[in-house]
């Protein structure tokens, strides 16, 4: 999966917890975006309409596990910490910032584009798929910058007592409002969006 090499660096063994939790929640939202953009590629391919419960499964997860796992966690356990060791990154940190919060509305944008697509048929199809490009080219980059850019300063201006805050917070599965193993929840999901999609990228059948 290319998009998904483009965004690896250090190997996940000489990362501290927290980073190593990081990338392996961008590798999983990462192929769910390749996977819903592979299926818009191949429809507009083929001409043909898959189940759109696979959609509907990607977009659940990719709504809900960055805005209530995720990204909240990045905010205050990377990005607070950081600025306050340094001013180096804050416009980085702005943007990221701001890119989590712009990302929700983007997920609503495709809910409602795959709903007109549900039930207008062919003539909904190409908004639906340029949004779904729109975003996976948005969420690439923001993965990307992460990665290559706030992991080394993290690596830079952490102090013990940061990675340790850091590690704890990351893993820690449980929201503490729902009182849920939100963690368990979300890879349930990746596990019911694997084997629908389809062949070669999961489990299903492959499109017709």
């Amino acid at each position: 999966m290319e998009d998904l090499k483009e965004s690896k660096s250090a190997p996940l063994t000489r990362q501290h917890p927290a980073l190593r939790i990081v990338r392996e929640e961008h590798e999983r939202l990462a192929a769910v975006v390749h996977g819903m953009r592979y299926l818009v590629r191949k429809i507009g391919e083929k001409a043909v309409k898959p189940d759109l419960k696979v959609f509907r499964a990607m977009l659940l997860y990719i709504s809900e596990y960055p805005e209530r796992l995720h990204h909240p966690k990045e905010d205050i356990a990377l990005f607070a910490p950081l600025r306050a060791h340094t001013h180096a990154h804050d416009a980085t940190l702005a943007e990221l910032e701001a890119q989590h919060a712009n990302g929700e509305a983007m997920v609503r944008r495709l809910e409602h584009l795959l709903l007109r697509y549900e039930f207008g048929g062919e003539p909904e199809f190409a908004p639906f798929a340029e949004q779904v490009e729109f975003y996976a080219d948005f969420y690439f980059r923001h993965m990307r910058t992460e990665e290559e850019i706030i992991f080394p300063a993290l690596r830079e201006h952490f102090s013990a007592g940061d990675w340790e805050n850091a590690d704890r917070a990351f893993c820690a599965n449980e929201d503490p409002l729902a009182k849920t193993d939100l963690k368990a929840d979300f890879e349930r999901l990746f596990t019911v969006i694997v084997s629908i999609t389809p062949a070669p990228l999961g489990l299903g059948p492959a499109l017709q």
